[in-house]
């Protein structure tokens, strides 16, 4: 099922199949819904999965002014009710900031978070000394990202993005030509994102309130910060979360080896289930939850042929 929502004073773009407990998937910057593509239909097979455009990406209305990454906050939390929370959400990159802003806030509306390498930088912290000298490089390169797009040359600052942050020297023409025109036509909203304040910040002592299970990733190939966010976030998390390390794998593992992304989502999911099951207390909550949050039926998304 194909869909727009109305949430929070803007149309989004969504896809729904499968079925079974609800899983929202949020991608990060630059692109849209079809980076999870290679994912869903093994996910589907267990799950009833919805991918959408966050705001201002792609098919998602564009709303005028500054955002905040708290908005694209509410609209998750929008989506999940309208699919029927709580859900388990699955995010990656800025899509994992998001999901996790959200933790904080609703922690009401997850059954399980998995995130993998949120760019919350403001909690890297000036002791971890090391990293200084590599972190000013990206500094440094994302500014010169920036100025393009602010001077409106949306391609050369996605062509910079992708050479000198995300990729790598000759990245840019590695890409199908149908990606770079995504990247480009969403290159706008990645300088609204940074033109938040708190783009990069989160209540780390707020994650308390979320009582998990969390999944939180990094790739073995991704630049030396993400080990260090991560690690802060599962401390904050406790027991709560397990941390792991993707062998292969940079900032996008969806892509580069969807289905053992998929498989591994899946078996997170599957254990966290089951151990709640085996805590009655756990369980009794999650279904007071359930109820207190899951929409009325004229409310929540339905598929052709479904029941409103």
């Amino acid at each position: 099922m194909t869909g727009r929502a109305r949430v929070n004073g803007v149309d989004l773009y969504y896809e729904v199949v499968g079925e079974g407990e609800p899983l929202v998937l949020v991608h990060g910057s630059w692109v849209d819904h079809e980076t999870w593509q290679r994912v869903v239909p093994r996910l589907a097979r267990s799950f009833r999965v919805l991918v959408y455009d966050r705001r201002g990406h792609s098919r998602s209305e564009r709303p005028p002014g500054q955002g905040s990454r708290r908005q694209d906050e509410d609209d998750l939390a929008s989506l999940i009710e309208l699919l029927g929370a709580p859900a388990h959400v699955a995010a990656n990159s800025f899509g994992a900031s998001t999901a996790l802003g959200l933790a904080t806030r609703r922690p009401e509306l997850l059954r399980s978070l998995s995130a993998h390498e949120p760019p919350l930088m403001d909690i890297v912290g000036d002791g971890d000394r090391q990293l200084r000298p590599v972190l000013q490089a990206m500094e440094a390169a994302l500014d010169g990202v920036l100025a393009a797009l602010r001077a409106g040359e949306d391609r050369v600052g996605a062509q910079r993005f992708v050479d000198e942050v995300a990729v790598g020297p000759g990245g840019w023409e590695q890409l199908p030509e149908r990606f770079r025109r995504t990247i480009t036509a969403n290159a706008p909203t990645f300088a609204d994102e940074h033109g938040d304040p708190d783009w990069a910040r989160l209540d780390v002592a707020r994650l308390d309130g979320f009582p998990g299970p969390a999944l939180l990733t990094f790739g073995s190939e991704s630049p030396p910060w993400f080990p260090v966010i991560v690690g802060k976030l599962a401390t904050a998390l406790g027991g709560r979360a397990r941390m792991r390390t993707l062998v292969g794998d940079g900032h996008v593992p969806h892509l580069t080896h969807p289905d053992r992304y998929a498989d591994d989502l899946t078996a997170f999911i599957r254990s966290s289930a089951s151990a709640s099951a085996s805590a009655p207390t756990s369980a009794s909550a999650s279904a007071s939850a359930s109820s207190a949050v899951r929409p009325p039926a004229s409310r929540r998304l339905t598929t052709p042929g479904e029941p409103g």
